[in-house]
């Protein structure tokens, strides 16, 4: 499938990064075939990403007349195999928007199926709250901006920064047929600061087995430009982990 609009542009200006430890066995019903964990220190790597944009426009399209858009995406860390060697990024099984526009065109006109969302939180420079509700899903999350670091799965937050960095390719599934959608985020100014989280619920990882999902650590990003490209295909990737998703999930 051929998209109208194959690249976009916009600013981060802020982003979550919701990261939790979740068991292998979970993470591996979740993803298509083709796809496998990425583990660290034997933990699958998984969360949500809470993501305010601005400016957001086609590549072509001059920065004032771009709009902004409040994005939530719940990712699983992956690792797949081509032509060319292993390969990082994430797998998406679901996505929403507050905006109407990537729920309407989102999987027809540019890669990405989204679901609707009310989006409401609060932000000064030192704490940052969101709260999602969806007819499918509800979000909480309330950070503190801190200087210090703390998580089981990176020793430090250069290493945690390091790794998301790497897996900056995310794959979702299509509206329809076997293939997944593609997008690759791509900035020279990439910078995170680390978060302490006072509060996180996610109905997405409260509805997997009881203890699989444990909540690990929080990178707050802000004001980085980013662009969004098309990655080469993935081939011919099945999405038959869904009837075992749904199994779990309830």
């Amino acid at each position: 499938m051929t998209y109208l609009v194959p690249a976009l542009s916009a600013v981060i200006e802020r982003r979550l990064l919701i990261n939790y430890r979740l068991e292998p066995s979970v993470a591996e019903k979740l993803l298509p075939e083709g796809l496998r964990p990425q583990l660290v220190d034997g933990s699958a790597v998984a969360g949500v990403c809470l993501i305010r944009l601005g400016s957001l426009r086609p590549e072509w399209m001059p920065a004032a007349i771009g709009w902004r858009a409040e994005n939530a995406a719940h990712r699983i860390a992956v690792e797949w195999d081509d032509a060319r060697g292993t390969h990082q990024g994430v797998y998406i099984p679901v996505r929403h928007s507050a905006s109407w526009l990537p729920v309407a065109v989102g999987g027809r006109f540019f890669p990405g199926v989204h679901r609707h969302a009310s989006f409401t939180g609060s932000e000064t420079p030192n704490r940052i709250r969101v709260d999602l509700s969806a007819s499918d899903l509800r979000v909480s999350a309330d950070v503190a901006v801190v200087e210090e670091w703390s998580s089981g799965l990176f020793p430090s937050v250069e290493d945690a920064s390091a790794f998301f960095r790497a897996g900056s390719t995310g794959w979702s599934p299509r509206r329809r047929g076997a293939e997944l959608d593609g997008l690759t985020l791509e900035t020279n100014q990439w910078r995170v600061q680390p978060g302490r989280m006072l509060n996180v619920e996610s109905s997405f990882f409260d509805a997997l087995p009881e203890g699989s999902a444990r909540f690990d650590s929080v990178l707050v990003m802000r004001d980085v430009p980013i662009a969004w490209g098309v990655p080469p295909r993935l081939g011919q990737v099945t999405p038959a982990a869904r009837a075992s998703s749904a199994s779990i999930l309830g």
